[in-house]
């Protein structure tokens, strides 16, 4: 039943017009700054440091800057992309008939959110291509490209577990849009605080999601930065299946 649900909330996405038009901005904006990214390392980087050992190439001048953006601008993606998820069942009085199903709730959110995770993994391929094109025609470093595409998996999904829940608790999508993209930026501003020199702080940085992007992005694959999005993203999918188990109660 969770891959049925996955499935009807995929090809759900891919029929609304919205998640068209949020794939088509992505992929403009990313395009973009691929080609500003090539243009700079092919006029300014490359003949600064040509001939110099362990000078930065291309997967840390074009790659991983395009990749760091992609995760910023998951920051406004994934609140439009969860704000539906719960919130509009509950509008349009259909959440009654999922609970009605013969299926439990925590199969209902996983359902959902793998549902999520594959128009994420769409998303992603997509941006994927643009780094891949490069590779007939230079030198990658692979082990750094795979590092930061798992980090930015990990980070759109634990952004969508925490839309997810927040998607749980009212009944109007742009309520849940606005209170997700709350959270998510507080989450950056712990980043920025904790690793200013003024107020640096190891806590802040170890909280906010981007302290744990960016070491995948320079290709320290850590099971410490793992952990944290796997306990992130469980953390607030339980959230969503006790908050809806206990609606359930109180009916």
């Amino acid at each position: 039943m969770i891959f049925v649900i996955a499935a009807n909330e995929l090809r759900r996405m891919f029929y609304s017009p919205l998640a068209w038009f949020i794939l088509a901005m992505l992929l403009l904006i990313e395009g973009l700054l691929f080609l500003v990214f090539i243009e700079t390392f092919l006029t300014q980087v490359q003949p600064r440091f040509a001939g110099i050992d362990g000078a930065p190439g291309v997967t840390d001048s074009v790659i991983s800057p395009l990749f760091l953006w992609a995760g910023v601008l998951m920051l406004g993606v994934m609140p439009l992309l969860t704000m539906r998820l719960f919130s509009e069942e509950r509008a349009r009085q259909t959440l009654v008939l999922l609970r009605s199903a013969p299926l439990s709730t925590t199969q209902m959110v996983l359902g959902k959110f793998f549902g999520l995770l594959g128009f994420i993994l769409a998303m992603l391929a997509l941006i994927l291509l643009m780094p891949l094109a490069l590779a007939p025609f230079t030198s990658l470093d692979w082990g750094k490209l795979l590092s930061g595409a798992l980090g930015l998996f990990l980070l759109s999904a634990s952004f969508g577990a925490a839309g997810l829940y927040l998607s749980t608790l009212t009944a109007q999508p742009t309520i849940a849009a606005v209170s997700s993209f709350g959270l998510l930026l507080f989450l950056v501003v712990l980043y920025l605080s904790g690793s200013s020199p003024g107020t640096a702080s190891e806590l802040f940085v170890y909280l906010s999601h981007f302290g744990h992007f960016i070491a995948f992005l320079e290709g320290l694959f850590d099971t410490r930065h793992l952990s944290y999005y796997l306990l992130f993203i469980a953390a607030f999918l339980i959230l969503a299946v006790r908050r809806l188990d206990n609606e359930t109660l109180n009916r």
